[in-house]
């Protein structure tokens, strides 16, 4: 049985069916950037305070820079999302709203792009 008034039908209106999965990959970067989080602040916690080789030298360890690589890419998605659906819900001109979301997604494309090139160089040094 359909519930929907003739006009909707007509013009298509009613679920996207893909709230979903957006809605759980939030929660899933969120979870696991819970358990990368100390990692970032062990980090952060020796370039503040350790001399630089040692630094380098912890981050070029496999574990560490897998888990500050998996870091960068939980935090910039969770984040592009997250931007997203506060676009989606605050901007009415779709057009505009078109434009803000792949202009968002791109920095934060090119954001973590950034870092993850800044890890890699930092760990070829090392």
């Amino acid at each position: 049985m359909d519930y929907r008034t003739p006009l909707a039908r007509a013009k298509g209106l009613g679920s996207a069916k893909s709230g979903t999965g957006h809605w759980w990959m939030q929660r899933v970067t969120a979870v696991a950037l819970i358990p990368l989080s100390f990692w970032l602040i062990k980090f952060l916690g020796l370039s503040l305070t350790a001399p630089y080789q040692q630094t380098v030298d912890w981050l070029a360890s496999p574990v560490n820079t897998v888990c500050i690589v998996a870091w960068v890419i939980a935090v910039f998605y969770h984040a592009a999302l997250g931007l997203q659906v506060v676009i989606e819900d605050y901007v009415a001109a779709e057009g505009l709203k078109i434009i803000s979301i792949w202009t968002a997604n791109l920095t934060f494309l090119f954001m973590a792009i950034a870092a993850l090139l800044a890890v890699f160089r930092i760990v070829s040094i090392g």
